[in-house]
Protein backbone atom coordinates (compact mmCIF):
# COMPACT_ATOMS: atom_id res chain seq x y z
CA UNK A 1 0.00 0.00 0.00
CA UNK A 2 2.55 2.65 1.06
CA UNK A 3 3.85 1.61 -2.99
CA UNK A 4 0.54 3.18 -3.89
CA UNK A 5 1.00 5.98 -1.94
CA UNK A 6 4.37 6.99 -2.92
CA UNK A 7 3.21 7.22 -6.29
CA UNK A 8 0.70 10.28 -5.92
CA UNK A 9 2.81 12.45 -3.09
CA UNK A 10 4.46 14.20 -5.72
CA UNK A 11 1.12 14.40 -7.99
CA UNK A 12 -1.80 16.91 -7.14
CA UNK A 13 -4.27 14.40 -8.44
CA UNK A 14 -4.44 12.79 -5.01
CA UNK A 15 -6.61 13.81 -2.10
CA UNK A 16 -5.37 13.09 1.42
CA UNK A 17 -8.81 14.07 3.01
CA UNK A 18 -11.94 13.10 0.77
CA UNK A 19 -15.55 14.38 1.88
CA UNK A 20 -18.62 11.70 1.43
CA UNK A 21 -21.69 12.09 2.59
CA UNK A 22 -21.45 14.18 4.91
CA UNK A 23 -18.01 12.38 6.45
CA UNK A 24 -14.95 13.31 5.85
CA UNK A 25 -12.70 10.41 4.96
CA UNK A 26 -9.03 9.29 5.11
CA UNK A 27 -7.94 9.50 0.73
CA UNK A 28 -5.03 7.14 2.09
CA UNK A 29 -7.28 3.83 3.00
CA UNK A 30 -9.38 1.52 0.49
CA UNK A 31 -12.33 2.86 -0.93
CA UNK A 32 -14.62 0.03 0.47
CA UNK A 33 -12.85 0.12 4.30
CA UNK A 34 -13.21 4.13 4.04
CA UNK A 35 -16.67 3.75 3.22
CA UNK A 36 -17.34 1.34 6.20
CA UNK A 37 -16.51 4.32 8.18
CA UNK A 38 -19.94 6.36 7.57
CA UNK A 39 -22.48 5.66 10.05
CA UNK A 40 -24.96 3.19 8.41
CA UNK A 41 -22.14 1.52 5.83
CA UNK A 42 -21.01 -1.42 6.88
CA UNK A 43 -17.96 -3.28 4.61
CA UNK A 44 -20.72 -5.41 2.91
CA UNK A 45 -23.05 -2.46 1.79
CA UNK A 46 -20.05 -0.78 0.95
CA UNK A 47 -18.55 -3.45 -1.49
CA UNK A 48 -22.11 -3.42 -3.11
CA UNK A 49 -21.56 0.47 -3.28
CA UNK A 50 -18.13 0.45 -5.09
CA UNK A 51 -19.44 -3.00 -7.36
CA UNK A 52 -22.60 -1.44 -8.51
CA UNK A 53 -20.64 2.48 -9.48
CA UNK A 54 -17.80 0.18 -10.64
CA UNK A 55 -15.03 0.99 -8.90
CA UNK A 56 -12.45 -1.42 -7.54
CA UNK A 57 -12.70 -1.73 -3.68
CA UNK A 58 -9.28 -2.05 -3.14
CA UNK A 59 -7.94 1.83 -4.59
CA UNK A 60 -7.40 4.24 -2.00
CA UNK A 61 -10.14 6.66 -1.49
CA UNK A 62 -7.47 9.80 -2.62
CA UNK A 63 -7.24 8.50 -6.35
CA UNK A 64 -10.95 8.59 -7.25
CA UNK A 65 -11.62 11.07 -9.94
CA UNK A 66 -14.70 13.73 -8.92
CA UNK A 67 -17.05 11.96 -11.28
CA UNK A 68 -16.36 8.21 -9.03
CA UNK A 69 -17.00 10.45 -6.01
CA UNK A 70 -20.42 11.78 -7.32
CA UNK A 71 -21.70 8.37 -8.42
CA UNK A 72 -20.76 6.62 -5.31
CA UNK A 73 -22.87 9.33 -3.50
CA UNK A 74 -25.95 9.20 -5.82
CA UNK A 75 -25.44 5.35 -4.95
CA UNK A 76 -25.40 6.24 -1.32
CA UNK A 77 -28.44 8.35 -1.56
CA UNK A 78 -31.18 6.65 -4.24
CA UNK A 79 -29.53 2.74 -3.60
CA UNK A 80 -32.47 1.20 -5.30
CA UNK A 81 -31.84 2.71 -8.92
CA UNK A 82 -27.84 1.85 -8.31
CA UNK A 83 -29.45 -1.89 -7.71
CA UNK A 84 -28.98 -2.44 -4.73
CA UNK A 85 -31.10 -4.92 -3.15
CA UNK A 86 -33.30 -3.65 -0.92
CA UNK A 87 -32.37 -6.15 1.81
CA UNK A 88 -29.32 -4.68 2.61
CA UNK A 89 -31.14 -1.33 3.15
CA UNK A 90 -31.27 -0.27 7.08
CA UNK A 91 -34.82 1.14 7.45
CA UNK A 92 -36.86 -1.26 5.93
CA UNK A 93 -40.56 -0.75 6.13
CA UNK A 94 -40.43 3.09 7.68
CA UNK A 95 -43.65 3.20 10.39
CA UNK A 96 -44.39 6.84 8.74
CA UNK A 97 -44.02 5.93 4.98
CA UNK A 98 -43.86 2.61 4.78
CA UNK A 99 -41.07 2.75 2.36
CA UNK A 100 -37.24 1.12 2.12
CA UNK A 101 -34.30 3.32 2.73
CA UNK A 102 -30.77 3.97 3.82
CA UNK A 103 -29.96 5.92 6.22
CA UNK A 104 -26.52 7.37 7.00
CA UNK A 105 -24.76 9.56 9.06
CA UNK A 106 -26.64 11.88 11.66
CA UNK A 107 -29.95 11.08 10.24
CA UNK A 108 -29.77 7.57 11.15
CA UNK A 109 -28.80 8.70 14.10
CA UNK A 110 -31.66 11.31 14.60
CA UNK A 111 -33.94 8.58 13.34
CA UNK A 112 -32.45 5.81 16.04
CA UNK A 113 -33.50 8.38 18.73
CA UNK A 114 -37.13 9.32 17.54
CA UNK A 115 -38.09 5.44 16.97
CA UNK A 116 -36.50 5.14 20.85
CA UNK A 117 -39.21 8.41 21.98
CA UNK A 118 -41.71 6.75 19.99
CA UNK A 119 -41.68 3.68 22.05
CA UNK A 120 -41.50 5.52 25.49
CA UNK A 121 -44.36 7.46 24.68
CA UNK A 122 -46.18 4.45 23.72
CA UNK A 123 -45.37 3.11 26.72
CA UNK A 124 -44.82 -0.42 25.09
CA UNK A 125 -42.43 -2.68 26.74
CA UNK A 126 -39.62 -1.81 24.82
CA UNK A 127 -40.12 1.72 25.65
CA UNK A 128 -40.48 1.55 29.31
CA UNK A 129 -37.50 -0.76 29.75
CA UNK A 130 -35.54 2.07 27.57
CA UNK A 131 -36.88 4.55 29.81
CA UNK A 132 -35.93 2.34 32.88
CA UNK A 133 -32.15 2.53 31.37
CA UNK A 134 -32.57 -1.71 31.67
CA UNK A 135 -32.09 -4.37 29.06
CA UNK A 136 -34.55 -4.51 26.06
CA UNK A 137 -33.52 -7.14 24.57
CA UNK A 138 -34.53 -10.43 26.67
CA UNK A 139 -30.95 -10.63 28.19
CA UNK A 140 -30.46 -11.71 32.01
CA UNK A 141 -30.43 -9.03 34.68
CA UNK A 142 -29.58 -10.95 37.79
CA UNK A 143 -26.16 -10.53 37.64
CA UNK A 144 -25.10 -8.42 34.80
CA UNK A 145 -25.88 -4.88 33.84
CA UNK A 146 -25.69 -3.13 36.71
CA UNK A 147 -24.62 0.44 37.13
CA UNK A 148 -22.58 0.27 40.12
CA UNK A 149 -20.86 -1.59 43.38
CA UNK A 150 -19.51 -5.04 43.21
CA UNK A 151 -21.19 -8.62 42.89
CA UNK A 152 -21.12 -11.06 45.55
CA UNK A 153 -21.02 -11.76 49.14
CA UNK A 154 -20.14 -8.90 51.79
CA UNK A 155 -19.20 -9.98 54.91
CA UNK A 156 -19.90 -8.53 57.90
CA UNK A 157 -18.15 -6.35 60.12
CA UNK A 158 -17.43 -8.33 63.43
Amino acid sequence: MSDKLNEFKTESDFNFLTRVSRTDLSGTTSARNALSRITGIGPRLASAILRSVGVDEFTLLGSLTEEDREKIEDAIYDPIAAGIPEWMLNRQKDPETGETKLMVGPDLLFQHKTDVDRMIRKKSWRGVRHARGLKVRGQRTKATGRRSGSLGVSRKKV
